[in-house]
């Protein structure tokens, strides 16, 4: 006879799940047995912790779409989970998560690895949670979990009890007390209000100094917005999650805004009259329009977001595509204008300024250098995973990503060690496609290390084995030490900043991969041409500066730039050569303004 797990995997297979991430544990042991006998042919792919299985499961819903499956024993498994589930939600990205739980008997006894599951994900599964309590329930529970996280675009979890597991599966017949579902989900088409679009189309065209913020939401309207942006003569930012959906070729194409994005952006939503913004929640508020200076249109799926961020003039409700293509239908060519050379120049003049930051010399490495190097060679059909840390900044400003090579980082939640396990996935999803990840030492010792080993354990049987990890190593947590020093006005704590040093490019060696260490400009070119070329995956460990300064765009920078300096005084009058030097590139870079 069938049991409960056996019809769990046919369900699994019924939504069309391929593979499922996660680690064993005897909490989820059945369901793990049933994998092994089903023929559904659902891969199971190990990770080396179970935080790092949840970061493939994201990884996978945002490169190839669907909901994401993680499967996590109990207790400790399960704790584990928690950060990658919060990366989903706060990224708006749809994940199942099946985890295991002690027999229903001894539940309220304090037995070993007892927790309670319900109270633990009630936040990050508010879209869903459940525990199965009978076989009867199973087929509801897990359909309701792929249709609430795919509507919501959320982390969905069902728990498990290992009892329940075990037991005969039941056929849901039609009675009283049990709910038959099934395996099906269609995603509305949400059209935009006519009237909406003729208010935002009257805004456009009496604006004088539009600009665009394209997000996410964008991804699939890219040309449409393109045209749009020609015709009403605006320049168009993305959020960092927008980035890959922009064609930063164009003329007209500021970058990323925010922080950590480009001067131009800044410059020009500082000055713009009107705000488009398509598909996008970027937390980055300060760098938004002033209150009263401009006029804002939203567009959004989801109209929880229409208004979210600051107020807007015109919301519109709809699928990013059919609302931008009705803007397109609405407004007319404008003539180049001033606002138009306004934009180009200032376009122009961050992409000299971003070429000379990258020329300022370091020691050894500028990471800058070192990300704008791989510029010429990364292949066309690539995907691109990005940990999070100073690397985002450099990636951000220093990276233009062909047309279609998609990109993925936590946006959101912005948490440490998502690079390799997303790179995995994008791998696993595309395994003809080259993966390059771009981490710093930090989210590399937090995860990466370890799940070279799994990369070591898979890439035979990738039909590209191109999967290329940079490491930016600089011996420090640099994004933290220097918001320490910008927004605390604060010395660096060496104890709490210093990074322990780890022969990257040896260990992958070591585990049959290959790589090397790079410590001058002089060779980056070379060795992202031998990364790439490689016949198996290729650790590029660059040896960077810390010192090199995460300046913002932003026109308060003097004020940012004069809060770090006070900071790396007290540095450097402790001994810190890197404070000393720290300085000297502050100054080199605002000796090259792009505003």
């Amino acid at each position: 006879m069938p049991t409960v797990v056996d019809q769990i995997v046919q369900r699994l297979a019924d939504w069309g799940v391929g593979r499922v991430f996660g680690y064993s544990g005897d909490g989820i042991n059945g369901v793990l047995d049933a994998l092994r006998r089903s023929d559904a042919g659902i891969e199971f792919v190990q990770a080396r912790h179970e935080e790092n299985a949840a970061f493939m499961a994201v990884g996978q819903a945002k490169y190839d779409g669907g909901a994401g499956v993680v499967i996590s024993t109990q207790g400790p498994g399960a704790i584990h989970l928690l950060n990658a589930l919060y990366d989903a939600k706060l990224d708006h990205v749809p994940v199942v998560a099946l985890i295991g739980q002690q027999h229903r008997s001894t539940l309220g006894s304090g037995y070993m690895q007892e927790v309670d599951l319900h109270t633990l994900f009630a936040d990050v599964a508010s879209a869903y949670i459940t525990q199965v309590v009978a076989p009867e329930q199973v087929p509801l529970a897990i359909d309701r979990a792929f249709r609430n996280a795919l509507t919501s675009h959320a982390p969905a979890v069902v728990i498990l009890p290992h009892d329940v597991q075990s037991a005969e599966a039941s056929d849901v017949d039609q009675s009283h007390g049990v709910v038959r579902t099934g395996a099906v989900f269609e995603p509305p088409i949400v059209m935009p209000s006519p009237d909406r679009l003729d208010e935002a189309a009257e805004l456009l065209a009496r604006a004088r100094k539009p600009m665009i913020l394209a997000g996410r939401g964008a991804a699939a309207c890219g040309d449409e917005l393109a045209e749009l942006a020609r015709r009403v003569r605006a320049g168009v930012v993305t959020s960092l999650l927008g980035k890959p959906y922009v064609d930063e070729s164009l003329p007209h194409a500021a970058g990323t805004m925010g922080h950590l994005g480009t001067t131009a952006s800044a410059e020009l939503l500082t000055a713009c009259d009107l705000l488009l913004i398509v598909g996008s929640n970027d937390p980055w508020t300060e760098y938004y329009p002033a209150p009263g200076q401009a006029e804002v249109v939203q567009i959004d799926l989801d109209p929880r977001m229409i208004g979210n961020r600051l107020p807007v003039d015109v919301g519109i409700v709809g699928d990013a595509g059919a609302a931008v293509r009705g803007l397109v239908e609405r407004v007319e060519d404008r003539p180049e204008d001033e606002w138009w050379a306004t934009v180009l120049d200032a376009v122009g003049r961050w992409r000299e300024t971003a070429e000379r930051r990258a020329a300022v010399p370091a020691e050894p490495l500028n990471p800058e250098a070192a990300v704008r190097a791989l510029n010429a060679h990364l292949p066309a059909d690539a995907r691109v995973a990005i940990d999070v840390g100073s690397v985002v900044y450099w990636y951000a400003r220093q990276l233009r990503l062909p047309r279609g090579v998609p990109a993925h980082v936590s946006g959101t939640l912005a948490t440490m060690g998502c690079g390799v396990p997303y790179g995995l996935a994008a791998k696993l999803g595309a395994p003809a496609r080259p993966v390059v990840v771009l981490a710093g030492d930090g989210g590399t010792q937090m995860t990466g290390v370890a799940e070279l080993i799994t990369v070591a354990d898979r890439w035979r049987s990738w039909a590209d084995p191109r999967f290329v990890v940079a490491v930016f190593d600089n011996g420090d947590l640099a994004e933290v030490s220097w918001e320490q020093r910008e927004m605390e006005g604060a010395p660096r704590f060496p104890a709490t900043q210093d990074l322990p040093g780890f022969p990257y490019a040896d260990y992958a060696r070591l585990l049959g991969l290959d790589g090397e260490t790079v410590a001058s400009p002089e060779e980056l070119d070379a060795a992202w041409g031998r990364a790439f070329a490689s016949d198996r995956p290729y650790v590029l460990h660059l040896r960077t500066d810390p010192a090199v300064p995460l300046l913002p765009p932003a026109s308060s920078t003097p004020d940012a730039a004069e809060t770090m300096r006070t900071a790396l005084r007290a540095e450097a009058a402790e001994g810190g050569e890197q404070a000393e030097r720290a300085l000297r590139l502050i100054d080199a870079y605002l000796d090259m303004p792009a505003t």
